[in-house]
């Protein structure tokens, strides 16, 4: 299951994704936000972030207008590894080498039709698990 999540910026993009992961039959965990009234990121990146945490879910996607804010708040939270992508060779490797288990995007930099494009790149990616990947990540996490 994807947990997904947005502040008001990435609301619609947030709802246009969640149907197409959902055509593509990916389960996701819409934690909000849920109307287009000012929010704050950081609550919404730490609903995805805790269902990574847990195990609830396995990757998260977050959304706000630039997908900057979300990424440096997902990024504060221990064993995450958020990814700020506009492009799918990114969302591929970010994935491919870091292990990322959190998207994040902008919906006032990209379209949706891009947006779906760099989710499905991300979803579809797996680790390369080689060990100088592995040791780059356990540096992340020593810190």
């Amino acid at each position: 299951m994807i947990a997904i999540g947005c502040d008001h910026g990435g609301l619609e993009l947030k709802n246009q994704l969640i149907a197409h992961l959902e055509k593509r039959g990916i389960e996701c965990k819409d934690t909000g936000c849920y109307t287009s009234d000012s929010c704050d990121y950081p609550v919404y990146a730490h609903k995805v972030t805790d269902l990574i945490k847990s195990n609830e879910c396995e990757l998260g996607i977050l959304i706000c207008g630039t997908g900057i804010g979300m990424s440096m708040a997902a990024n504060k939270v221990h064993g995450i590894r958020a990814a700020l992508c506009s492009d799918c060779f990114s969302a591929e490797m970010t994935r491919v080498h870091n292990n990322a288990n959190v998207l994040c995007l902008g919906a006032r930099v990209i379209g949706p039709e891009l947006a779906f494009r760099i989710a499905d790149t991300f979803l579809d990616a797996s680790f390369s698990n080689e060990e100088r990947h592995n040791r780059r990540i356990q540096m992340l996490e020593e810190n």
